[in-house]
C-alpha cells in the first residue's frame, strides 16, 4: 500500500511544478512582448496627441470659415462635429496599425464594418438619436433660440448636439430632449415668425347692443401699444354663454411668450376700461332661486 502511494504523490508534484513552469514561461514571454511593444505604444500615444492638436486647430479653422457665412448655428455645430470625428477616426486607425503591425488599413476597415453592424444592434437608440441629430441640424426650421413645444415640453432651444437637444423651459429648468423624440413627433415652433396672432374671449350682458359693444372693443384693442393694427383686428360674436354673449377678439403682436403675456394683459385692461366707460356690463354668472309657496295641510278642504 505504501509503495503505491509514494509514486502517485511524486507524479502529482511533478505535474504541479510543470504547471508553474509553464505559467512562468508565459508571464516572461508576455513581459518581453510588452517591452518590445513599448516603443510602438509610445509612438501610438504621440499619434493620439498629434491627432488631438490637429482636431483642435481644424475646428478653429472651420469656425473661421463658417463664421464668414450666414450659416445657422446648428449647422456650424454639425460641421465642427464631423470634422472632429473624421480626424479622430483617421488618427485612431494610424495608432492601431502602429501598435499592431500585422493590422492593415483594409482589414481594419473591414473589421470596423462588421463591428459597426454589431454595435448598431446593441446601441440602436443611440444611433437613432445620432442620425436624428444630424437631420435636425441640416433642416432650416427649429433654430437655436426658437421657442418650441413638443410632447408637453415648452421652452427655448439653447443647444443642439448629435445626441440630444437642450430646451430651457419658461420656468428656468433645462430639459435634455432626445433628438429622436423631436424628429418623430410634431414640433410647434412658436417663434418661427416675429409676430403671431393672439386671442381672448370677452363677454357682455344679454341686454347690450352687440354692434355698439363690438365697436367699443375694436377701438380699445386698436389703442393698445404693440398691437399690429395693419394686420387686422377681429371681433366676432361667437357664443351664447350662460350669462353673457361672448366675443372672440383676435389681434397680432410679438411671438415670444413674454410678448404674448404682455399683449394679452394690455388688451384685457383696455377692453375692461372701455366697456366700463361705455356703461356696458361685463356679467358674472347669475343664479336665480325660485321659491314655491307652501300650502298648509288641511287647507284643501
Amino acid at each position: 500500500m505504501q509503495a503505491e502511494t509514494v509514486p502517485q504523490t511524486t507524479n502529482e508534484l511533478d505535474k504541479t511544478l510543470n504547471t508553474f513552469a509553464t505559467l512562468q514561461d508565459q508571464l516572461v514571454e508576455m513581459g518581453e512582448s510588452l517591452v518590445r511593444a513599448l516603443p510602438n505604444m509610445a509612438i501610438a500615444l504621440a499619434i493620439l496627441l498629434v491627432t488631438w492638436i490637429v482636431a483642435k486647430f481644424a475646428i478653429r479653422i472651420a469656425d473661421r470659415i463658417t463664421g464668414k457665412t450666414e450659416m445657422r448655428p446648428s449647422l456650424k455645430n454639425l460641421i465642427d462635429t464631423l470634422v472632429k470625428l473624421a480626424i479622430w477616426i483617421f488618427g485612431l486607425m494610424i495608432a492601431l496599425t502602429v501598435v499592431m503591425p500585422g493590422l492593415t488599413p483594409a482589414s481594419l476597415i473591414a473589421g470596423l464594418g462588421i463591428g459597426a453592424v454589431a454595435i448598431g444592434f446593441a446601441f440602436q437608440d443611440i444611433f437613432e438619436n445620432f442620425l436624428a441629430g444630424v437631420l435636425i441640424m441640416l433642416r432650416e426650421k427649429m433654430r437655436i433660440g426658437d421657442v418650441i413645444e413638443c410632447d408637453g415640453i415648452t421652452g427655448k432651444v439653447e443647444h443642439i448636439t448629435l445626441r440630444e437637444t437642450y430646451v430651457r423651459k419658461l420656468s428656468g429648468e433645462v430639459t435634455l430632449v432626445p433628438n429622436s423624440m423631436l424628429f418623430k413627433n410634431p414640433v410647434e415652433i412658436l417663434t418661427d415668425e416675429i409676430e403671431r396672432r393672439h386671442e381672448i374671449l370677452a363677454g357682455v350682458s344679454y341686454d347690450t347692443d352687440l354692434d355698439q359693444a363690438a365697436d367699443v372693443i375694436l377701438k380699445a384693442v386698436e389703442s393698445v401699444d404693440g398691437v399690429l393694427t395693419k394686420k387686422g383686428i377681429d371681433v366676432f360674436a361667437c357664443e351664447f354663454n350662460s350669462s353673457s354673449v361672448d366675443f372672440r377678439v383676435r389681434w397680432w403682436a410679438g411671438s415670444k411668450p413674454r410678448d404674448m403675456h404682455e399683449s394679452r394683459d394690455k388688451v384685457i385692461r383696455a377692453i375692461k376700461r372701455a366697456l366700463d366707460d361705455a356703461g356696458i356690463e361685463i356679467p358674472f354668472p347669475y343664479v336665480t332661486h325660485t321659491f314655491k309657496e307652501a300650502v298648509p295641510l288641511g287647507s284643501e278642504s
